[in-house]
């Protein structure tokens, strides 16, 4: 009984720890806190619009906040100053409605609120719908300014969550799939025969889906960028991103070839002729490829274990373990393109396909190797470093400009 206790205090401590979760709680205390500040200072019996702007204004991360908050306040105070002229000019009809609603979206424009120009005219709406007094009206304003200053000093007091954990996961999966894709590919990758062409087809089509997958992980991403951008939890934000986005790109150049490597297959496949088996194969062919597909597999998904490692604690082993699926897939390589070139000099005119297929092999084992890891992220690290000595010299400049040019010197 005590261990089961002990199990759910457990899990109860850790749920708490999620993003999620944090987030939600977050929330809830901006909507109570501007609610209660807004019975206080608002002559509304209910000023609900002070909770319901802080739920908008606290966003996932404190970045995001900055930067939607504004905008997003100055849409509804938009709004509402709309309701406020319609309400004194005319009252709630359908072609006054409409004329609201069409006043709104273009004002939304003209203050370039950016996405949020729907909620102007969803603010207008909402004042002019509950009360035409212009009054309470602006007690909703009241109530808009309350709700957004709550909302960015939660954020401000209550450090939000750092979605490392959703956006490791996110690049995990990926690899996972990549994993799975490089598997198939592994199955019958030069079977004999006709028989094999939708298979091959197949493998394509997975390989093509890879791109849904992409941009799924990259939306993650930057969730986990924004939250480690002004964050106080998070002492080395910068390198953090950089490892994440580094890591992606590197996962999305092999998608790519991974694609091009299964249209190769397809190649392959629909080059034979249907009444003939293509040209023979020397033995243990199919098991080389085999080998150095399923090896790349497991490498591609120790890479994407490496590149999450600042949320877990298995980083070297994690590093030792691509290492040596990337040594043994090398090895296979060597082997397959031997058995290769006995296929080659009997039949010249797969030389481009077979040449095709050894490349992508390469350029993905090329792609996930440590050393290439290291010299693209130490690249990434320069090129920030060079635009932060940029920006510096450059304000120090426009300083310098603006002094006053003492009597005697030049400017």
């Amino acid at each position: 009984m005590q261990e089961k206790i002990t199990g759910l205090a457990r899990t109860v401590r850790d749920r708490r720890r999620e993003p999620v979760v944090v987030q939600a709680l977050r929330s809830t205390l901006a909507a109570v806190l501007s609610y209660v500040v807004a019975l206080r200072l608002s002559s509304e019996p209910a000023p609900l619009t002070a909770p319901l702007t802080a739920l908008l204004v606290v966003q996932v991360t404190l970045y995001s906040t900055l930067t939607t908050g504004i905008r997003r306040m100055n849409s509804v105070v938009a709004g509402v100053l709309i309701a406020i002229a319609f309400s004194a000019l005319v009252g709630l009809s359908w072609w006054s409605l409409g004329l609201l609603i069409l006043a709104s979206l273009l004002v939304g424009h003209l203050v370039r609120v950016d996405e949020f120009v729907p909620e102007v005219a969803i603010s207008a709406m909402l004042v002019l719908g509950v009360t035409r007094v212009a009054d309470t009206a602006w007690d909703r304003i009241l109530e808009t300014l309350i709700g957004a200053a709550v909302g960015l000093l939660v954020n401000l007091l209550v450090a939000p969550p750092v979605w490392l954990g959703p956006a490791g996961d996110a690049i995990t999966g990926l690899a996972e799939r990549m994993s799975r894709l490089l598997v198939h590919m592994g199955e019958a990758p030069i079977a004999a025969g006709t028989g094999d062409v939708g298979q091959a087809a197949a493998r394509l089509h997975e390989a093509r889906r890879l791109d849904n997958d992409i941009a799924h992980v990259d939306a993650a991403l930057r969730q986990a960028e924004d939250s480690l951008r002004l964050n106080p939890r998070v002492r080395e934000g910068l390198l953090f991103r950089l490892v994440l986005r580094t890591g992606l790109d590197t996962l999305e150049i092999c998608a790519v070839v991974l694609r091009v490597a299964c249209r190769t297959l397809t190649d392959m496949a629909q080059a034979r002729p249907a009444d003939q088996h293509g040209p023979e194969l020397p033995p243990g062919t199919h098991q080389a490829l085999r080998s150095v597909l399923e090896h790349t597999a497991v490498a591609v998904v120790s890479f994407a274990q490496l590149i999450s490692a600042q949320v877990s604690s298995n980083a070297e082993e994690a590093e030792e373990r691509l290492s040596h699926e990337l040594a043994v897939a090398r090895a296979s390589r060597d082997r397959f393109a031997v058995l290769l070139w006995a296929v080659v000099r009997e039949h010249p005119a797969q030389w481009q396909l077979y040449g095709a297929l050894l490349a992508e092999i390469d350029r993905v084992l090329d792609e996930l190797g440590v050393e290439k890891r290291t010299q693209r992220l130490m690249e990434e690290l320069d090129r920030h470093a060079r635009a932060r000595r940029t920006r510096r010299p450059g304000g120090r400049r426009r300083l310098r400009d603006r002094l006053p040019t003492p009597a005697g010197r030049k400017g």
